[in-house]
């Protein structure tokens, strides 16, 4: 099944319904949304994204890069969060050829998770309460968007296997966003080979550490993250049906 919703300019904006929880429920179809940067939003891309019916956006990136490359545009039907869980920024682009993707991700991604626990948090938090659709996003919308996909879901009670399976689906995207690359930077090649990838090693490697660490990705989330059995509770009310409702 392919779940990337198609724009002109977005390259990886994708529902995150359908997937099975280990109790038997779904995650809600139209619910839940994650993409790279709303900013890229204009047109006939924006007229098909007002349809969506999102009432609340999550911005992950540093407030810097929302200076230089926009927001989502302001409307009176969105609630704006931004959340900036990363706090050691990098250049992938520049990273030297011999860096493996999978544990060098790994390691970003758990920077991520130790540095970022209030945001995060936040995050959390704004997903349990939003009234309507809602989209998270980063640049590319594969790193800080794929932790914070990874962590919801495990909340929501899907499988370790298919929150690797959905962090995978941003390959579909690359060619695109390496394509935006490109074409901000002058027709260059990014030097890391790397630049744009989300090998299913990388979310592997990452939930392995949180579980040597917590147990679980549950556990991590209350040791650190402060999600008690109310967050998750009202988390689970918001984004799941059960199977039978969702079947209808």
């Amino acid at each position: 099944m392919n779940r990337h919703i198609f724009f002109e300019r977005l390259h990886n904006f994708r529902d995150l319904g359908g997937y099975p929880t280990e109790d038997g429920q779904l995650v809600r179809w139209g619910r839940l949304y994650r993409s790279d940067s709303l900013g890229k939003l204009h047109g006939d891309d924006w007229e098909r994204f007002l349809k969506l019916d999102v009432t609340t956006v999550i911005d992950l990136r540093y407030p810097w890069e929302i200076d230089a490359k926009g927001r989502v545009p302001h409307h009176e039907s969105l609630a704006y969060h931004n959340l900036s869980i990363e706090h050691r920024p990098y250049d992938q682009a520049a990273l030297g050829k011999d860096v493996e993707v999978g544990p060098y991700l790994a390691e970003r991604f758990l920077e991520v998770a130790y540095d970022g626990v209030e945001e995060l948090r936040q995050a959390i938090e704004v997903l349990a309460v939003a009234d309507g659709p809602t989209v998270f996003h980063c640049a590319s919308g594969k790193d800080r968007t794929g932790l914070l996909a990874a962590l919801v879901l495990a909340l929501l009670g899907v499988s370790e296997d298919v929150i690797i399976e959905d962090f995978a689906r941003t390959e579909l995207a690359t060619e695109r966003l390496l394509a935006d690359w490109r074409r901000a930077n002058a027709g260059k090649e990014p030097n890391w080979p790397g630049y744009g990838r989300a090998p299913a090693e990388v979310m592997r490697l990452f939930l392995a550490a949180l579980v040597a660490e917590h147990g679980s990705v549950r556990g991590y989330t209350a040791d650190l993250l402060g999600t008690g059995d109310d967050l998750v509770a009202a988390l689970r009310r918001n984004l799941l049906d059960s199977d039978e409702v969702a079947r209808r």
